[in-house]
């Protein structure tokens, strides 16, 4: 298994696993594994780094309900994430792997080269599980069929997740803050306009693409 507290990082530590890894790929359980640490921020943010990159399809879906899964654990209090059988299953081709790995260095490489412990009490034991709590509606939240709407909440997955296995409070309140402000938008969205706001966002993200 590899070290993720090796000089490589994280994000170093994901590349080696996407090198690494055999032409079909690898099933999500072996991907953990290949983490080679059973802790909530490693994992969690191995898993949302696919959600938050845009046009990288197939994987966000693999992703979504396991890490809804292992939020809803670390909100429990679990000491350490379990997947059921049926998700440990699910395949991620070798193509996926190399595109998450590229992804996370060219996006999130900076931060994680930032992390630094501060306002540890942020990222302690209750801390964590009251975030394991937000996480699940974050999760939630990526699967509203609507395009490119993983990203937001990708992303603040990401930076909490990081401040959480680095223990950087700064990061924790970060990605918690823009995650509230897209679950507000999304509620404000709906609450307004209905269904309406489906294709209202959906014109709307089509302009920008």
């Amino acid at each position: 298994m590899t070290d993720t507290t090796s000089p490589r990082g994280l994000i170093g530590t994901l590349e080696l696993i996407a090198e690494q890894a055999p032409d079909e790929g690898l099933s999500l359980g072996e991907f953990v594994d290949a983490l080679g640490e059973q802790a909530f921020g490693v994992i969690l943010f191995a898993m949302a780094l696919p959600v938050c990159i845009p046009f990288l399809y197939g994987v966000p879906q693999v992703m979504a309900l396991p890490m809804m899964a292992i939020s809803a654990q670390m909100a429990m209090g679990r000491p350490e994430p379990w997947l059921p059988t049926g998700f440990k299953a699910r395949q991620i081709d070798k193509a996926g792997l190399m595109r998450m790995a590229r992804g996370g260095r060219k996006w999130f490489g900076w931060l994680e080269a930032l992390a630094r412990p501060r306002l540890t009490g942020l990222s302690g034991p209750t801390a964590e599980r009251i975030v394991g709590a937000v996480f699940v509606l974050f999760c939630a939240s990526i699967l509203v069929p609507l395009p490119m709407t993983n990203s937001t909440p990708g992303i603040a997955l990401v930076i909490a997740s990081l401040g959480l296995l680095t223990r950087d409070g700064l990061l924790v309140v970060a990605g918690l803050v823009l995650g509230a402000l897209w679950i507000t938008l999304l509620i404000t969205l709906f609450s307004l306009f209905g269904a309406a706001a489906v294709d209202v966002f959906k014109d709307f993200i089509r302009s920008l693409v």
